[in-house]
């Protein structure tokens, strides 16, 4: 059932509703076809149903070989179980779910500590988990256009420049700031391994809780900005942060507009991008603080709970069995708006306004 669940929460509702419906032979309406745009993200209403066909035989493709990859290392530590294990460990991967069947008695947050010397199983994970965070629109990119990279659209040149600044800055700093008693292989792969499942996959393979304070914060960072638009992850999205980095350096350069690779960022964009992480912030920020308050707990480990909880990562500190009904409720409801999202819930519960043809009259108000 927590599998069937994952996949679903991968996909999205949506998705898998679309699927049944092409499957039982049922034509897909305009409003089906309008719904399913938004909830992928998609440019345009027209192939929506030839995108849905991509995207199922890309995931039970991605994730039908991510078990088969798995599978020599479960099965040699598990036996038979471990091809259960790989199934679950590979769906659980690509759709950046990070749960995991490994903790025991006393261990309980061990996730797949046990191969943080085994690169093999760690490698897999993290494609996995980069092809499932990328965003199906990005992939559809790459299997039209392969390596002409010119045709790619705007969204999956900034979604791929993104993953690798994200993926190899952070390794970058895990490598040198953290595991510095370790090989070097073991610190290589390690840190990888953390800068890639931060961005909501919720596995660990090092104690979390005995790394730095500053890769800690570097962290909540990373679960914040998450995953790309259409994709299997959460957060705010790469793609927000990279227009708010677009935006900061169109100011810096007294540019009227934000741009990237030859191309304006309509104002509209740029705006939700601001609600997006002004609602993020907020929300994470309010959430620490109460749960602070509630359990008497360092303020540190509040917020990491609640970048996991917004972000629907599923990292922890080891505080999450220790919190009461409140404030557990409280991660419940901001894991909710983050896998909903942020603008879906605040215009779902605020009423649709009248549009006003006229305007204010405008008046300078000083900032920075």
């Amino acid at each position: 059932m927590i599998l069937a669940l994952i996949q679903i929460g991968g996909l999205g509702v949506v998705t898998i509703a679309v699927s049944f419906a092409l499957l039982s032979g049922k034509k897909i309406s305009l409003t089906q076809r309008s719904v399913m745009q938004s909830s992928i993200n998609a440019p345009q209403v027209g192939g929506i149903v030839r995108l849905t066909g991509f995207i199922l035989r890309l995931t039970f493709a991605v994730e039908l070989l991510g078990a088969l990859c798995l599978m020599p290392v479960f099965c040699r530590d598990f036996g038979a179980k471990g091809i259960w294990l790989s199934v679950f460990h590979s769906i659980s991967a690509f759709c950046n779910a990070g749960f995991d069947l490994m903790g025991s008695a006393g261990n309980e947050f061990a996730s797949v500590t046990r191969y943080a010397g085994n690169p093999y199983p760690q490698i897999v994970l993290i494609l996995l988990i980069v092809i499932g965070g990328m965003g199906f629109l990005t992939w559809e990119d790459v299997s039209l256009h392969r390596f002409h990279l010119r045709r790619y659209r705007m969204q999956s040149k900034v979604i791929l420049t993104m993953t690798a600044l994200l993926i190899f800055l952070p390794a970058l700093f895990f490598f040198v700031v953290e595991f510095r008693s370790e090989s070097w292989g073991f610190r290589v792969v390690n840190a990888l391994f953390q800068s890639v499942t931060t961005r909501t996959a919720g596995f660990n393979t090092v104690d979390l809780r005995a790394m730095h304070e500053t890769g800690q914060t570097l962290m909540i960072v990373l679960m914040l900005i998450g995953a790309a638009p259409g994709s299997t992850g959460g957060g705010m999205k790469t793609t927000t942060a990279a227009v708010m980095l677009a935006n900061m350096w169109a100011t810096f350069h007294r540019r009227d507009n934000a741009s990237f690779f030859g191309r304006r960022i309509d104002e509209k964009t740029v705006k939700d991008a601001s609600t997006v992480l002004m609602l993020y912030g907020t929300l994470f920020a309010a959430g620490a603080v109460l749960i602070s308050l509630l359990e008497g707990l360092p303020i540190h480990d509040c917020l990491f709970e609640t970048a996991s909880a917004i972000a629907t990562v599923g990292l922890t500190l080891g505080i999450t069995t220790k919190l009461g009904v409140l404030s557990k409720c409280i991660l419940m409801l901001l894991m909710f708006t983050g896998r909903v999202g942020g603008l879906t819930v605040v215009y779902a519960a605020m009423p649709e306004m009248p549009k006003i043809i006229s305007k204010l009259p405008q008046e300078k108000i000083s900032v920075g």
